[in-house]
């Protein structure tokens, strides 16, 4: 099909496609709601673009993640909002969380802090992600896996990343988003086979 004919499906058609596997399909509905939701992102975190940028990603790997589990009963607007808002909301706890106990809003630390310590469940499901995960960084390049690291590993900022292998600024965001996006299509197609 011609990128013309996308354009004039609905929302509804374009997801059953991008579900079937259809990548100009999925590419349309993130044409369709990139920049609204940009704009959002960059409005609630008080114009930090890379913040921006980042949760833009995240919220469109969980749309391309999730689109089997899409209800029609919702407009697609409204389930991708939601998945954004959702996302955002992930952002500012993890924000709140890493804040010291003496800079919390509240003041102070609560009598009964809740445990962060994993469940054994969590510890052996997070145990099999990792090793899911390491499975799937050793297939990208080691140019990749560096990024990968760097940025979501040790969470550095990408004026940093910049600084440490020392390359440009816009090559760093531009190398960053294809090893996100090469990860999230190795993570997918595991879970295909």
């Amino acid at each position: 099909m011609e990128i013309s004919n996308y354009i004039i499906l609905t929302d509804q058609q374009l997801v059953t496609l991008a579900h079937d596997g259809d990548a100009a399909a999925f590419e349309t509905l993130f044409n369709r709601y990139r920049d609204g939701i940009y704009k959002l992102y960059l409005h609630r975190t008080g114009g930090k673009g890379d913040d921006a940028d980042d949760l833009l990603q995240e919220t469109f790997i969980k749309v391309f993640l999730n689109l089997g589990k899409y209800d029609t009963a919702f407009t697609f607007g409204q389930w991708i909002y939601t998945i954004a808002r959702n996302t955002f909301i992930d952002f500012m706890r993890k924000q709140r969380d890493d804040l010291p106990i003496d800079t919390s809003p509240a003041g102070g630390a609560s009598i009964n802090p809740p445990s962060h310590e994993a469940t054994p469940e969590e510890r052996v499901i997070n145990s099999q992600n990792g090793t899911q995960l390491e499975n799937h960084l050793a297939r990208m390049t080691p140019r990749y896996r560096k990024l990968i690291e760097l940025r979501f590993f040790k969470e550095y900022s990408y004026e940093e990343i910049a600084a440490e292998l020392g390359i440009p600024l816009g090559t760093v965001k531009t190398q960053i988003h294809r090893a996100r996006t090469l990860l999230c299509k190795l993570i997918v197609a595991s879970d295909i086979l």
